[in-house]
């Protein structure tokens, strides 16, 4: 199991007498702060995410987050920890300065308290965007690092879709991120960083000695590179390998965010160890193989026009056929409250009488709808307009006549959720924006996705249960704020050459650049 090296690595050091440069592990508990800050922000898009989006917990409400710091876990047992501030939104627009600034505050206060400290678990996504501040990530870490000092050993844990600038490789002494898309392995890899930490501190080894940062001029987006299929399954499979070589600490393969519009938005690769010569071929080796794949990534499932996707829905007979309404996916960015593919379902005939296949929209935001809805009840006849409050670029409100079958209080992030028969489409309207992932999702609204004919959801690559659900599945190229035809995008400020936007590129430079330590000037 991928959890067995780290795992048993603990406990070890917990029923040893390893010693520490001058204290012996049976007397030392190293004092480790943890604090973080996680959101995909798109710059393609018009919407700002504030504070709130966030849901930031603070104090022992951050354990919740990580399973493998249940009390008397090897891992909780072998530290004294000082949980600040940990904050994870949907993915969303740009991230107010006020929101930004205030978080990063609360941060630094909440850490200053208990200095100083021997470790910090800095557990962030990677891939936020800031008003005025570019590389956010790297502005984060860069203050923490002024407050606290170089002394403490940061292990920082990322998603794959993020990105790491030199900043943030240099202010960061241990890195790792995932290793599967979709994230199946998100909490497993956040436990290796925090195993990694809790090693070099047990051991007295401390900072490892050498840092290799691989900038790979590629920028995909995650629906062309899941490790389901290749080439990603093949060139994520080579990380875990070079991890167990002697000499190295982690390895760690970005693919970066596609919808952010900044120099930082590229591939990266980094291995962290204390050989450099292993270091450095390791870090090479994979950056080469992957520039040696890179024409070879392809949409993880067949792809069309809305028409042709809803086409081969009716047609099939292969049920509930999942057609994914890509180009407004709130999972990575978009500000999900796009009208476009909801009005073209409302102007299909095969859709206007009850009788008609069964269709489910999920989502779109509606406050409007939401107040009528809430006023006439279950079986009332509600109309009112709903979306294009945020992203109006494609598609205005559009005006929902039907049935309300459904009203659910108290979801985290939707606040409320009906469901709005028109004709045989069942509409999921919330009155905040929210994702639809998981079976309970439908189901707690007294929805059966499984035995409907069509089920259409704002998302790209279907996550695990959607995935497993499925009768027939397709990406539907759709527009948002998160348009999977990145040549569509106006991009001006990533660095260029970059693939796929510039396809004759003849030579690339992917030689190991060495990253300072935290302790250099």
């Amino acid at each position: 199991m991928r959890f067995t090296k780290y795992f048993i690595g603990v406990l070890v050091l917990l029923l040893t007498n390893c010693h520490s440069e001058s204290t012996s592990s049976k007397d030392f508990k190293p004092k480790i702060a943890i604090a973080g800050l996680a959101i995909e922000s798109s710059t393609f898009s018009p919407a700002t995410s504030d504070a709130s989006a966030f849901l930031a917990r603070e104090g022992e409400a951050v354990f919740d987050y990580y399973p493998f710091l249940d009390k008397e876990s090897p891992q909780r047992e072998a530290a004294e920890w000082v949980p600040t501030l940990r904050g994870h939104a949907l993915p969303g627009g740009i991230v107010t300065r006020k929101a930004y600034d205030s978080l990063v505050g609360v941060t630094l206060k909440l850490l200053e308290k208990d200095m100083p400290y021997d470790g910090l678990f800095f557990d962030i996504h990677g891939a936020m965007s800031v008003q005025g501040i570019d590389d956010p990530e790297g502005d984060f870490i860069e203050k923490i690092r002024t407050l606290i000092g170089t002394k403490t050993l940061i292990s920082t844990s990322m998603d794959l879709h993020g990105n790491v600038s030199k900043r943030l490789a240099k202010y960061t002494d241990l890195i790792t991120c995932y290793r599967m898309a979709p994230h199946e392995d998100a909490i497993e890899s956040k436990q290796r960083a925090v195993d990694n930490l809790l090693e070099r501190l047990k051991t007295g080894k401390r900072k490892p000695a050498y840092k290799a940062w691989i900038p790979v001029p590629i920028l995909l987006p995650g629906e062309k590179t899941s490790t389901r299929i290749e080439p990603g399954k093949s060139l994520y499979a080579k990380v875990q390998p070079l991890t167990e070589k002697e000499g190295v600490i982690d390895a760690a393969i970005w693919i970066g965010y596609a919808w952010a519009d900044e120099p930082r938005n590229h591939a990266v690769v980094m291995v962290t160890g204390d050989d450099k010569t292993i270091v450095s071929e390791s870090a090479e080796l994979l950056a080469n193989h992957f520039w040696d794949v890179r024409e070879a990534f392809e949409f993880v499932a067949p792809t069309a026009t809305l028409e042709k996707s809803l086409a081969l829905a009716l047609n099939s007979n292969k049920k509930p056929f999942v057609i994914s309404d890509m180009g407004d996916n709130p999972t990575a960015g978009g500000a999900g409250d796009v009208t476009w593919t909801l009005r073209e379902l409302l102007n299909r005939s095969e859709f206007q009488t009850p009788d008609g296949p069964v269709l489910i929209y999920a989502s779109i935001p509606g406050p409007e709808m939401i107040e009528a809805a809430l006023n006439v009840g279950i079986g009332g006849k509600v109309k009112a307009k709903v979306g294009a409050q945020v992203d109006d670029r494609y598609a205005p409100p559009v005006l929902l006549d039907g049935v309300v079958e459904a009203i659910r209080k108290g979801d985290v992030h939707a606040a409320v959720e009906v469901v709005v028969r028109v004709g045989s489409l069942r509409v999921i309207v919330t009155e905040k924006r929210k994702p639809y992932h998981y079976e309970k999702d439908f189901t707690r609204l007294g929805l059966a996705p499984r035995k409907s004919d069509v089920l259409v959801v704002k998302i790209g690559y279907l996550v695990p249960e959607l995935y497993d659900l499925r009768g027939d599945w397709i990406m539907a190229l759709t527009p948002g704020g998160v348009d999977q035809d990145l040549e569509r995008l106006d991009y001006k400020r990533v660095q260029r050459p970059l693939f796929p936007l510039d396809k004759n590129m003849s030579s690339v430079d992917l030689k190991t650049r060495w990253i300072p330590s935290s302790d250099s000037k």
